[in-house]
This record gives C-alpha cells, structure tokens and sequence, in this order.
C-alpha cells in the first residue's frame, strides 16, 4: 500500500490521465458494442417454467410473449352502437399504429366472455411477440397516445399490462449527489475536502457503469443493474475517499507534509478500504450460490461498480491530494473550525464514547430492545412479486386492474395457466374435459375457462380463475393444493401430464425456490465474513459480535420493510399503492449489500480502534478514541448513504422504492443505533476480551494486517 501511494503520488499526471483514458475507453467502447438488457426470472427445473418451456418447443411460443389488455367501461353499456362503432375504430388504430399486434376484440361471437355479466365493462386482449424490449417499449407509447387522444363522452379506456405502466425517472442518482455534497460541506467545511471524494467516486461509478454496458453482450442483464449498481457505488465510494481524506487532513493538522500524509492515509485508512471492499465482493459474490442468471448478472455488475470505486479510492484520489496538496482546507466555510483535528478530546465523538462507557448496560438493554422491536414484523414476511394492483390510483394499469376485478372477479388479473401434454394429439383431447372438471371443483376456485385444444402441438390450455386476489394467501394455498390433491389423482387417471404454470404458479415457485436457498447462502456469506474478520484481528469475539450485529440491523431494516410495504403503514407517505408481498428477490439483494456496507462500518471503527489499543494496551481508551477519530466520519458516511439511497424511494418503481427504502433505513440504524451505541457499550462491557482468541488458532492464522504495519515517522520537509 505504501509502494502504491508513493507511486500514484508521485506520478499522479500519468496516473489521472490514465483513469480518463480508461473512462473514456470503457464509454466508447461500450457504446460500440453493448447489447440490450434483459430480465428474465426463469427457474431451474421449476413446473411452471416447463410449461413455458414446452410451449416453446411446440411452436406456440407467441402465448408467452407480452400480452396486455384494452379495457373500456361504458355508462350506456359496451353493447351501444355508437361505443361498438367508437371502440372498433379504436382497435383498428391501434392495429394500424402498431405492426404484428394480435387483438382479440370482445365484440367477435366466440370471445362474448370478455363482456362482463351487467354489460358495461369489456377488454381486448393485447398480444405482442417476436419483438426486443426497445420495440415494445416503443409500441406501447403509441398505444398509450392513441388513448390520450380517445375523447368519447361516457366512455373510458384504461390499459393493463406492465409496459403501460407510467413510470418516471426522478434523477435520483443526481439527488443523492448533491445530498453528498452538501453533507460533505458541512462535514469537511472545505469546498476542495468535499470535491475529491465526489470526483473520485464519479469515475469508478462511470467506469463500473460502462462495463455493465459490455456485460449485456455476454449476459443476460437486467434493465435495473444500472440503477443498482450506481446506488452501491455512490455509497461505497464517496465513503471510501471520505475515509481517506479524512486520516490525510489529520496527518497534515499533526505536522506532516503532503507526500507523508497521502502515504500515510493509504497506508492505513486504505488498508481498511480495500478490506471494507472485499468484504462487499464477497457479499454481493454470494448471490451466485443462488443460481439464477439474473441474480448472477446483478452481483457481477454490483461488483464491478464496488471493485472499481476501491480501485480508485487507493490509486486516483491519491493522485489527486498530490495536486491538492496542502490548499485541502481551501475554500473553507464560515462554520469550519479551526480546531487542531488531532486532539480527539474535545471531540463530540470521544464525549459521547465515555458516556456510553460510563452506562454500558442501560446503552446495550436499551439499543437492543429497540432492533428487536424493530425486527419482530420479519416474522409475518411474505414473499412474492407487486403487480399493477399495487400501483398508485392515478396510474392505467392500475385501473384497467381494478376494472377487470370488478367486472371479472378478484382472481381474474392473474388466471392459472395450465397446459396438458397430449402425445397422441386429437385421440386424448376428449380427456381434456376430465381434468377441467377436476380443476373447477377444485376448493378456491371461481370458474374454469373452455379448454383450447390445439391438436398440431398436441397441447391443449385451460385457464383457472381463483375466486381470491393475485397476492392473498389464499391463492398461494390454491397452487399447492392444485399440485399435491388435484392434479396427480386426474394425471393418473387419464394417463396426461398436467404444469401448472401462468402468474400465481410461477410466483409462488420463484418465491419457495428463493425461500429454500436463502438460509445456504446467509450461512456462506456469514461463515465466509467471520472467516476474514478472525484472519485480520485474530480475535474470535470481534467477528462473532460484528456478525450478530450486522444480523440486528438487518433484521431491523427487513422488519420496517414488511411494515410498510406488506402491511402499508406510512405507505401513503412513500408513495406507495396498495399493500402488498414483498418482492421475492429483494432479501438476498438487501442481505448482500447491507451486510457488506455494515462490515464497512465495522472494519472503520475496529481498524482504528484495534491500532489505538496496540499502541496503548488499554481497551477502555482505545475505544473511545477509536470512536473520536471514525465517529464523524461514520455518521457523514452513513448520512450520505441514506440520501443517495433515499432518492432512490423518489421513484415510481415499488421494487425500486422497496431497495431504497430497506438501505437506507439499514444504514440510517447500523450507523447510529448499533454502530455507535450498541458496539461501543459492547467492547466496554467484554473489556480485554474484544482481542481473544485461543493461542493455537492465533499460531495457524495468517497475518493480515489492516491498519498500518508499524508506525510511520513523519519525513523530513521537502518540495511537493
């Protein structure tokens, strides 16, 4: 680390053109030859996926592209001449509008079931296949304009389907930098102090960014990595080069000269950087035990976001001190104090730390019995998947939702999708009519559609309404009665294999799949975590405590989501619809970056704590300047995180607004509630204890040193 500082300082011309090269490079490049995004959540081996599956292989894979819906309610009934004759002309604009569209028109004999029983609501049904995301994205603006345009008294028109959704882009990466400007302002109280962390944080994000944009050619990537990866590396790497400038500006303040203190700052708060980086690599690596190609794209694309903010926390922002040199405190604001930094004292931090020391108990009862209170709703999640149902009222596909719930039934938004396999074609089809028996006596279920024989492919389709919402518990347990009471005694019978596929099957198989491998890959990343923490402070209580700690934040983040998102409490506040499951996939998501930023935290503080108690042997003392010296430099960190996550709840996306939330809420306690109340009070009450660890495990542990290897003396003066 020192070779690397006094390098990057000393040719720290090459080493900024060098990052501009390489950030230029990536964007051409990337902009030559990126692919698309795609999201695709398929199972290995799951039911419903062979159902799709065996569509595709039987030329009938237009049933498994986008399909949406017209849906139009008429005071005079849809059945007027004049909403018949205004409604038609609609749909032809829209075949018109639209190249390849399939609309099946509810005013054709055989589809008079897309009328509802009192005759005022109606829907066409939307097929669109055989075309990339870009051109559906296009196809549904013009359907959407062509509905801005409808003016017909009496008569409204509401679109469902997901790409009609109206989402808008709030900016909320911009919104979290300027959060992290201003906050670094009044941290540093210096214009240059908080510039460095925010140039050196832009360009790994923008050099991780561009090489997501190369990944889509290899992988299937999905639309939302960006998004993802630019929240994490905003956090991770404003934190980084904060943490840095901050033990540079003490060591200039305790006489160093500028080459010294840059060497110095990567020499030990550089250290932990790289340390606090690998530790989030290895969380975010660990949604590969998962696997799911998605899920294996989005940590590829977190990491490399992560991995090159590191890269330039150590090697472009100690190059940019040696331009700044000591004109650091530049610029500075009326409220900066002039305060030598190095007397840690008269710090707020140090005098919180022994108020904490002096009430150890009470700080560990009372901080405790609040993470638990804050994490008891974990035990009432739901798994599953928001669809338009969840969606703010003023939004179309929430209407045309409601719609068709009202004229329909409850269970109509998401009907099953049963296929049956007929290897001797037309010669099974007259058994099709037995399993659909068997399927509408089913408990749970409000009718069965006719059953669609397509004796070419010998397949035939039978859709199952349930008589219960998409997302009710009930519905859930209709699948898995489908699947162990009904299906197999009709399969037996009738000699057909019977897949239970459509919207309630395939989330209830992503959300059991998720459920079953989401303890494997905790245990890996905890086991993994301890693992390193036990090789770098040859301590077995430190990383027994830093995990169980990281678990209370966790589990008090997980349990404010399932507040406000399952059950809606403030949900209006955020912006939210109605209450809903929480996203199948956000747990190991949040679980990945929130204990990777949590072991930021900890490796900050017990790095610098860990250094004061090898130089004084006192644990009591060690702590408290430990904390003095990381305490402003945690909460500024944690403070910026929570806006740049935040922003991210500004946006019309639930699942957007879900991982926003759940970080920035994470954040906001590990920082304040655990990191500075609840570990404080911890190594004050075990004392010498923090540092033990059997002597023959300490003989056969490797010597990873975080903090600096031995103390540096401040060089002589010289010429920078």
């Amino acid at each position: 680390m020192r070779n690397l500082a006094e390098f990057c300082y000393a040719r720290r011309r090459f080493v900024l053109l060098g990052w501009i090269g390489l950030l230029v490079g990536l964007f051409v490049i990337s902009g030559a030859f990126a692919g698309e995004y795609r999201t695709e959540f398929e199972l290995p081996e799951s039911e419903s996926a062979q159902a799709l599956d065996l569509l595709e292989e039987r030329g009938l894979g237009e049933r498994t592209g986008f399909t949406g819906q017209i849906v139009f309610r008429a005071d005079q009934g849809v059945n007027d001449p004049a909403v018949r004759q205004t409604m038609e002309q609609f749909f032809a604009d829209v075949a018109a509008a639209v190249e390849g569209e399939q609309i099946l028109s509810p005013y054709a004999p055989e589809n008079a079931y897309q009328i509802s029983q009192d005759g005022k609501i109606a829907y066409a049904e939307l097929n669109m296949a055989n075309r990339d995301q870009e051109q559906f994205i296009e196809d549904a603006d013009a359907i959407k304009e062509l509905r801005t345009n409808f003016n017909q008294p009496g008569v409204t028109i509401e679109l469902g389907g997901d790409y009609f959704a109206e989402f808008s882009e709030p900016s909320s990466e911009l919104i979290g930098i300027l959060a992290a400007v201003i906050i670094l302002l009044i941290a540093f109280g210096s214009v240059l102090a908080m510039g460095l962390p925010i140039i050196t944080a832009l360009f790994g994000i923008g050099s991780g960014v561009a090489l997501i944009g190369l990944m889509t050619r290899l992988l299937a990537v999905p639309d939302f990595t960006i998004q993802i990866a630019a929240l994490i590396g905003i956090g991770v790497g404003i934190d980084y080069a904060l943490l840095i400038v901050t033990r540079y500006r003490q060591a200039l303040h305790n006489g160093r000269e500028p080459r010294a203190a840059t060497v110095l700052a990567i020499d030990t708060s550089g250290r932990a950087v790289v340390f606090a980086g690998i530790t989030v690599v290895i969380s975010l690596l660990g949604m590969f035990m998962m696997n799911m190609d998605f899920m294996r794209s989005l940590a590829l694309g977190a990491v490399a976001a992560v991995l090159l903010t590191m890269l330039a926390a150590i090697t472009l922002l100690p190059a940019m001190l040696g331009f700044v040199g000591r004109n650091i405190d530049r610029f500075g604001l009326p409220h900066r104090h002039s305060e030598a930094e190095g007397d840690v004292t008269r710090s707020f931090w140090y005098k919180w730390s022994r108020v904490i020391q002096a009430h150890p108990w009470p700080a560990l009862i009372i901080s405790t019995t609040i993470l638990v209170i804050l994490a008891t709703p974990v035990f009432s999640l739901r798994l599953g998947f928001s669809d338009a149902g969840n969606r703010l009222e003023t939004d179309t596909t929430r209407q045309a939702y409601d719609l068709l719930e009202q004229a329909f039934g409850p269970g109509f938004n998401a009907p099953f999708l049963m296929v049956v396999d007929l290897p001797n074609g037309a010669t099974d089809a007259p058994k099709v009519q037995q399993i659909a028996q068997a399927l509408a006596g089913a408990e749970g279920v409000a009718s069965v559609a006719e059953p669609v024989v397509i004796p070419d492919a010998r397949l035939a389709i039978i859709n199952v309404f349930a008589d219960s919402a998409p997302q009710d518990i009930e519905t859930t347990d209709l699948v898995h009665r489908f699947r162990e009471q009904v299906i197999p005694p009709v399969e037996a019978s009738t000699g057909l294999e019977v897949y239970a596929s459509g919207g309630p099957p395939i989330i209830v198989d992503f959300s059991d799949y998720i459920g079953e491998r989401l303890p494997l890959f905790v245990g890996a990343v905890l086991l993994l975590s301890f693992l390193l923490l036990l090789a770098v402070f040859h301590s077995v209580v430190v990383p027994i405590k830093a995990v169980i700690m990281n678990m209370l934040s966790l589990g008090a983040s997980f349990g404010a989501i399932v507040a406000v998102f399952q059950w809606g409490f403030l949900g209006s506040f955020f912006g939210l619809g109605k209450e809903g499951p929480v996203e199948a996939w956000a747990p190991m998501m949040l679980f990945a970056i929130v204990f990777g930023l949590s072991m930021d935290y900890e490796v900050f503080l017990l790095t610098r704590v860990r250094e004061e108690y090898d130089r004084t042997r006192d644990n009591r003392r060690a702590v408290a300047d430990g904390l003095a010296a990381t305490g402003r430099v945690i909460s500024a960190a944690a403070a910026i995180m929570v806006c740049v996550f935040g922003a991210f709840i500004l946006g019309d996306d639930r699942a957007i607004k879900l991982i926003g939330f759940g970080l920035a809420f994470a954040i906001f306690i590990d920082a304040t509630l655990v990191r500075l109340v609840l570990v404080p009070a911890a190594m004050e009450l075990l004392g010498d204890r923090n540092w033990w660890a059997p002597s023959w495990l300490v003989r056969i542990l490797p010597a990873i040193r975080v903090d600096a290897e031995q103390p540096m003396e401040a060089p002589e003066p010289q010429r920078v």
